[in-house]
């Protein structure tokens, strides 16, 4: 019985280019963690306010139930900053 021939199959090497490779980020800027933060915290200071004072101080009043999207959008606004953090 013929012995069949083997082939030889060439190894694979990755091409290596500096550019091809990912990019490494540094540190967060340092304003970032407090500036996060501060947002949460106004944004659930302005909700407590609206509901303790029931539309009582003249600047909260004035907005009515937008309130409620004025202290989510601080949220909002932390959280979308905190995706940032490294």
């Amino acid at each position: 019985m013929p012995v069949s021939r083997k082939r030889k199959k060439p190894s694979y090497t990755p091409a290596t280019s500096p550019a091809s490779g990912p990019k490494k980020k540094g540190p967060s800027p340092v304003w970032l963690a407090p500036l996060m933060l501060a947002l949460f915290g106004i944004g659930v200071l302005w909700l407590v306010v609206f509901y303790i004072t029931q539309n009582n101080m003249p600047l909260v009043s004035g907005l009515g139930n937008w309130n409620l999207m004025v202290g989510f959008g601080f949220i909002i606004a932390g959280f979308a900053l905190s995706t940032q953090w490294r």
